[in-house]
């Protein structure tokens, strides 16, 4: 597989940093869209004091303007800057709604049969069946969400999956553009005081995320499966998705944690349990086997590879 280039063979037309020094933009970009964007979300109320959504409005909100924000900056400096167009980040032509679409309905079962794992093991205790349905109000939030989930999802594959690796692949080589994103991808979701399983389980997203965007040589599908695991981890089960609460009733059925946190992932949902660990590591030796069994080189814009193997 070609190791210097990923997604297209087009040329930048414009400079391309230095591979140890694309992880540090995209830390300062995200900062300095993050500033005003939190501050504006304070002044209406959408986000409090310690920068926490209020409610699903809030959540929304926060979803919309902060990554909205971040996305405009990286897209100014890939157009004015690195001057590479769509196709060299993985926005390739073919295959953008099928990759997408089934990449959702992937990311909806994937983090179902975790939750559902999870709580064959004894840990949840179910409550109310459907309790989103008894409101008309709920199933809108929902709706909304949905969208807002897909927005955030869709910017970050973009950024960290489509930007940052392949400007890294240029520079560097593909090994270590995997190993860079993904390291800074954990860095930006990192919190104090975060459990040391929370902090892996983001690591072997992002490390699944690069598998796979690579074996299908475009983000299409990546974008779909990250927007749907974290929207039905949010609405699906009254369940918090990376220690946030959503702010609606279950889609399906509520579950509430009564087993140890090594299994529930505790305040940091499904994302933080050692069940998750197990269906990531199995993810990442999928997809690693099919690039090995590809041996793909990297094509033109279009998505054809050049000089395919099988």
């Amino acid at each position: 597989m070609n190791l210097k280039t990923i997604y297209s063979t087009s040329p930048a037309r414009g400079w391309l940093p230095w591979g140890l020094l694309a992880p540090v933009i995209c830390l300062v970009l995200a900062i300095v869209t993050d500033i005003p964007a939190s501050l504006l979300l304070e002044r209406l109320g959408f986000v409090d004091a310690s920068g926490e959504p209020v409610g699903s409005q809030g959540l929304m909100a926060l979803l919309l303007v902060s990554f909205t924000a971040w996305m405009l900056a990286v897209a100014a400096w890939i157009a004015f800057v690195e001057r590479r167009n769509a196709g060299t980040i993985g926005l390739t032509r073919p295959g953008a709604a099928a990759g997408f679409s089934g990449g959702l309905v992937a990311g909806v079962v994937m983090l179902s049969a975790l939750v559902a794992c999870i709580w064959l093991a004894g840990t949840y205790q179910p409550g109310a069946l459907f309790p989103a349905a008894q409101s008309p109000g709920a199933l809108v939030a929902i709706a909304g969400l949905f969208v807002c989930f897909t927005v955030q999802a869709s910017i970050e594959e973009i950024i960290f999956r489509g930007w940052l690796m392949s400007v890294i692949t240029r520079r560097m080589n593909l090994i270590l553009a995997v190993l860079l994103s993904s390291l800074c991808f954990t860095l930006l979701h990192f919190s104090r005081g975060q459990p040391w399983l929370v902090t892996g389980n983001i690591l072997l997203f992002a490390l699944f995320a690069s598998a796979w965007s690579i074996s299908s040589n475009n983000i299409w599908g990546v974008m779909g499966w990250h927007a749907g695991w974290n929207w039905i981890l949010a609405t699906g089960f009254d369940l918090p998705v990376t220690g946030l609460d959503a702010g609606v009733p279950a889609l399906t059925v509520a579950l509430d944690p009564t087993g140890t946190d090594l299994l529930t992932g505790g305040a940091q949902g499904p994302e933080g349990s050692i069940v998750c660990t197990l269906f990531l590591v199995c993810g990442i030796i999928f997809f690693a086997w099919r690039i090995a069994r590809k041996r793909r080189d990297v094509g033109s814009d279009d998505g054809t590879p050049a000089g395919a193997q099988t």
